[in-house]
């Protein structure tokens, strides 16, 4: 086989106008390379595979990861800081193999200021894409100003809350950090009971669990989110220590 040309010009050109460019760059790579040139017809279709299958995967991990608008495109589980924080590393490892979203289950990251809640929760995101799993995060204040922004558009609620049900996986950030009016408490409602059962959610949050009753206004809307989120998640404490000023960067900085 050495010498000879595995696939003709016009087969190329073929496969160049399916849109398998990568596979023919896998291909004339394998030409150039004398080790290749030894293997097997079906050895080097399968390399071929290989590497075109590892070229979508990876287009497509990066759009998910785009689409997903995580807070901090850096965060990687791989990059977590441990030493003399108390935070368990089992249960995060074991969160980063998604097993919970196929479960259906949600996961609190409750801490302090700084404790690195968001950080955590983009990393868990970053994971989700990593397998295909639609996800996206967003601020509760800023999720409400979409919200208000709908309410000027015909079917606009209807169509945001179909948009946020859907994501495989959804990261809530700043998740009551703000006092909350009744309409507010009636959209995360609507939007909580539609995840519910069905998707997973990331509440990143400052408040236990005994705070979040009065959070969410203390009346029949709080006992109902409630009754959705909290008896089937994982709650995952994010400790005290303040990792911007143990890792000395600036006020975007949060692992």
């Amino acid at each position: 086989m050495e010498g000879t040309k595995m696939i003709n010009a016009e087969t190329i050109r073929k496969l160049r106008q399916l849109d398998l460019d990568g596979f023919v760059d896998a291909l004339e790579m394998q030409e150039m390379n004398i080790s290749a040139l030894q293997l097997t017809f079906d050895e080097r279709i399968q390399l071929a595979t290989d590497s075109l299958y590892q070229e979508k995967y990876n287009h497509r991990v990066q759009g998910l990861i785009n689409r997903a608008k995580l807070r901090f495109s850096d965060a990687d589980l791989a990059t977590i800081y441990y030493e003399k924080r108390d935070i368990n590393r089992e249960i995060l490892q074991e969160l980063g193999r998604c097993n919970f979203i196929h479960q259906q289950l949600d996961v609190i990251m409750q801490g302090f200021t700084g404790s690195g809640k968001t950080f955590l929760g983009c990393a868990l995101g970053k994971e989700a894409c990593k397998k295909e799993i639609r996800t996206r995060y967003i601020r509760l204040p800023d999720l409400l100003i979409e919200r208000d922004e709908a309410t000027l558009k015909d079917k606009g609620i209807t169509n945001l809350l179909r948009k946020y049900s859907n994501y495989g996986l959804l990261i809530l950030d700043e998740w009551l950090l703000d006092d909350l009016v009744e309409d507010d408490l009636k959209f995360i409602f609507e939007l909580v009971e539609r995840r519910h059962d069905t998707h997973s959610t990331i509440y990143c949050t400052q408040f236990r669990r005994g705070d979040w009753h009065q959070r969410l206004g203390g009346s029949v809307h709080a006992d109902a989110i409630m009754d959705r989120i909290v008896h089937r998640a994982i709650w995952f404490e994010t400790g005290t220590m303040n990792m911007r000023e143990k890792l000395g960067q600036n006020k975007e900085v949060e692992k």
